[in-house]
């Protein structure tokens, strides 16, 4: 499906971006272009030492940003499909840094589907985050808008060959600044700080992540957001999982935190289909009905107040599976 295409992808140099790109160049040679966009030098000199365009003939590392209008259009000449990662994450920045996030993932979603209309790129996937669900948080509140944006730029494509769709997923696991490197970094000084005893969090692999991405490359129609079935933790799990005998001692919930993640709010069930994998959230003001796009998708409508949430999840990671998953996805050498 990606055979003599030109790829571009935002935030190619962080965690989501490197896996993805690795598995491009690993599994799809008849690639045309391949396009790192991001605004780190640094980052992109030291992924080229592993990914070189010496190589990787149709490697590219272009330096940009997402607020800068001009360079993206320029950076989206000749492309055919857009995976859109860069953004701004970290939640405490966010409430004290409330506009640099408004600048990057909200005014740098409008640029990115602003030069896709301006240039002939044929899809865009952006990738979001279960935080965007009923936001509590400015980051949180930042994705929504971002989703909002790329679904209803379908709306605004007229005659072009071109679809936007989002994919919203839970915690990566091992992502940086995440959780399980945090307790792994902090297991030897005896203490791991938990921030409430029922706080729960959903949990992807970086190598499910990439799968989802490249399943709605081939799948979405455009105006949809996509969103995995996944399996949840119990922070309490995790810490006995990473250290068992440490001390927790609760130091409360951080401004703008959940005790448990969403991915899908109620509200939002009567646009919600179940395709099997994955779940799918229309825009309520978009050009295909829930019943048309359920038919010709095979998928089946979610029940009326229909909730997705880590805290009601049905898949329950146990200690056992966690440190399974901790030794082949974060830390090959961990142990307890």
């Amino acid at each position: 499906m990606l055979a003599d295409k030109s790829i571009l992808v935002t935030g190619g140099t962080g965690s989501f971006g490197k896996k993805f790109i690795g598995r491009i160049l690993a599994d799809y040679p008849k690639i045309k272009r391949l396009v790192v966009f991001s605004r780190d030098e640094l980052k992109q000199f030291d992924m080229s030492q592993q990914f070189s365009p010496s190589d990787y003939p149709g490697l590219r590392y272009f330096l940009g940003d997402m607020r800068d209008a001009h360079r993206l259009t320029r950076a989206l000449e000749g492309i055919d499909l857009v995976i859109h990662a860069a953004a701004l994450k970290q939640v405490p920045a966010a409430e004290y840094n409330p506009f640099e996030f408004i600048k990057t993932n909200i005014i740098g979603a409008q640029n990115l589907i602003d030069a896709c209309l301006d240039n002939d790129v044929k899809q865009v996937v952006a990738l979001s985050t279960d935080k965007a669900a009923a936001p509590v948080n400015l980051y949180g509140a930042t994705k929504l808008c971002s989703d909002k944006l790329f679904i209803a730029a379908n709306n605004i494509v007229g005659k072009r060959d071109l679809r936007f769709s989002v994919v919203r997923y839970g915690n990566v696991m091992g992502s940086r600044g995440s959780v399980i490197p945090f307790f792994l970094a902090r297991r030897d000084t005896g203490s791991l700080p938990i921030t409430d005893p029922a706080m729960t969090r959903f949990n992807i692999t970086l190598e499910d992540s990439v799968e989802m991405v490249l399943w709605s490359i081939a799948n979405t129609r455009g105006g949809e957001i996509i969103v995995p079935k996944i399996p949840s933790y119990r922070v309490t799990d995790l810490a006995e999982a990473i250290a068992p005998g440490c001390e927790t001692p609760v130091v409360g919930i951080r401004p703008g935190e959940k005790v448990h993640e969403e991915m899908i709010v109620p509200a939002d069930s009567l646009n919600t289909v179940d395709l099997g994998k994955y779940y799918a959230i229309l825009s309520p003001v978009g050009s295909i009905s829930v019943a048309d796009y359920a038919e010709q998708m095979g998928a089946t409508p979610v029940e009326p107040d229909f909730h997705y949430s880590s805290g009601k999840n049905e898949d329950f990671l146990d200690v056992g599976q966690l440190r399974e998953l901790i030794t082949r996805h974060v830390d090959p050498s961990f142990s307890v």
